[in-house]
């Protein structure tokens, strides 16, 4: 069953409750007024109403001549017994007949009435309805007749008869009308959850996340569930993006990881295959004294110190390609840690010795750029919250891109203040990045155009250092232009400071 079904029944439910209440209100409020009326009258004519007694205790009624017999009708029974316990007389008053045919009131036993209680009885006499008014009359403290004043009722009951039919349809057409306005205006009412639930039916299938559900009145329930569903929708289709993007990202992840990894692998296996060739070769020959000298499967003839010099480059090779995957796996590694949430270990790390640190170290790293620090004053008596050995680490890969891009000039350290942040800054006259490569440069295994075959690299070392200075609510400034140089600035919170601001060197 719908709600739209059940919301309907239920409202017509209630109003059907609230029509029979309304209803025997209604019938109870003209029932008893008219039926009051009534009853006074009878009362009035029995105040009217003389009865006399004879010496034989014999009962006569007197009715006062104003009274329409036509309406009203008295009779008088007598209950003092003869020998044969039988009643003795009852008034002639019933000869006057509505529907000419004779009237004769019912009566109770003696033994069931009270004396001085009047009371109200509604009796069918000869198929006509009547109300009558019975009255004990006594002597010398017994009962011995009552008194009976009736009324015909018959344009009464055909009022309430009227009243009945008329509430009993009307009430039963307002509850169909009822019935079929509240399906509608359900209908009417429900119409924006329909819209909410085909629009996420829509967004089930995960192809029209950018639909969003119209709004009609803000302010009222439905507006308010519209306004929460849009922006879990808006969560959603953010939620839906990023999940592509990241799976687009770890796509190309994977693609270029695989292709920086094959690369030192065919190196390697080539250097292998050369070395195997050259100590396993069929034919090798080894001659005293002189030297010793191989001919190869291709007639080439190699000498012992050509055998060496050749493995030794080899060797070389295997290692070089050896350290570039060492570093390669170190990379990654130090990704996946921050893909997976990984959690430094932060203490108040002291800003001048780890900035000299990094100048010492930086020193003994091979470069074809002259290499200069400071100033460093600036960070004096200055401490922040990290991990002093992913900001050295964030440092030297500053440092190493600055000495990778800049074959002839100088690379430099320093330090600035500002706006309680301090600056750790590398600057650099190298080979400089274009405007437009510059939002992408922190991204992984990304290396802008022009250094691309020139230099080598993963492209990793910036996409590190992004989520270092991220896990430490640092953030980079970059300020390049192509063929001038490069300047990386990492703005640090500062967490103490002892010495006055410093301005950013020009």
């Amino acid at each position: 069953m719908s709600i739209r079904l059940r919301l309907t029944l239920w409202y017509s439910g209630l109003l059907a409750v609230a029509l029979i209440a309304f209803g025997i209100i209604i019938y109870g409020v003209v029932q008893n007024n008219t039926m009051s009326d009534l009853k006074d009258q009878l009362r009035r004519i029995d105040r009217d109403t003389q009865v006399n007694f004879t010496p034989t205790i014999r009962l006569t009624g007197t009715v006062r001549t104003s009274i329409d017999l036509n309406s009203i009708y008295i009779q008088i029974v007598n209950y003092t017994q003869t020998v044969s316990g039988v009643i003795d007389e009852r008034t002639l008053n019933m000869t006057q007949k509505p529907d000419r045919g004779e009237l004769e009131f019912h009566y109770p036993k003696q033994n069931e009435l009270t004396l001085g209680k009047n009371r109200y009885v509604s009796q069918e006499v000869n198929g006509f309805p009547f109300l009558i008014l019975e009255r004990p009359l006594s002597y010398k403290g017994s009962v011995v007749g009552l008194l009976q004043i009736g009324a015909w009722t018959g344009r009464e009951t055909h009022l309430l008869s009227q009243l009945r039919t008329i509430l009993w349809f009307s009430g039963a057409a307002g509850l169909i009308a009822a019935f079929f306005l509240g399906m509608f205006l359900s209908r009417k009412a429900l119409m924006p959850i329909n819209r909410v639930t085909e629009a996420a039916e829509r967004i089930q299938s995960g192809s029209e996340l950018s639909l969003r559900i119209p709004r009609e009145k803000p302010n009222d329930e439905i507006g308010r569930l519209t306004d929460t569903l849009n922006a879990m929708i808006s969560g959603v289709e953010r939620a839906y993006k990023n999940l592509e993007d990241s799976n687009a990202a770890q796509k190309r992840f994977v693609s270029d990881a695989s292709h920086e990894l094959r690369t030192p692998l065919t190196t390697i296996r080539g250097n292998v295959d050369l070395l195997e060739k050259i100590w396993l070769s069929e034919g090798a020959a080894q001659l005293p004294s002189g030297g010793s000298v191989e001919q190869d499967k291709a007639g080439l003839v190699l000498t012992d110190g050509d055998r060496r010099e050749m493995s030794l480059e080899s060797i070389r090779d295997i290692a070089d390609e050896a350290r570039r995957m060492s570093g390669l796996v170190n990379d990654l590694l130090s990704l996946a840690r921050a893909d997976a949430g990984y959690a430094m270990e932060m203490e108040n790390v002291a800003l001048r010795p780890l900035a000299e640190e990094a100048a010492r170290r930086a020193s003994f790293l091979p470069r074809k750029a002259e290499w200069a620090v400071g100033p460093l004053d600036a960070l004096d008596g200055v401490e922040a919250k990290g991990n002093r050995d992913y900001l050295l680490q964030l440092l030297f890969i500053l440092i190493e891109n600055g000495f990778k891009y800049t074959p002839t000039g100088i690379v430099r350290l320093y330090a600035a203040l500002s706006d309680g942040y301090v600056g750790l800054a590398v600057a650099d006259t190298g080979i400089g990045i274009g405007a437009e490569e510059v939002p992408h440069i922190f991204e992984r295994f990304y290396r802008v155009d022009v250094s691309r075959g020139e230099t080598s690299g993963t492209g990793l070392g910036l996409s590190i250092a992004k989520w270092i200075a991220d896990m430490h609510h640092a953030r980079f400034e970059v300020r390049s232009k192509l063929g001038e140089g490069t300047v990386f600035t990492l703005w640090l919170p500062i967490l103490k400071q002892e010495k006055q601001e410093w301005q950013l060197p020009s």
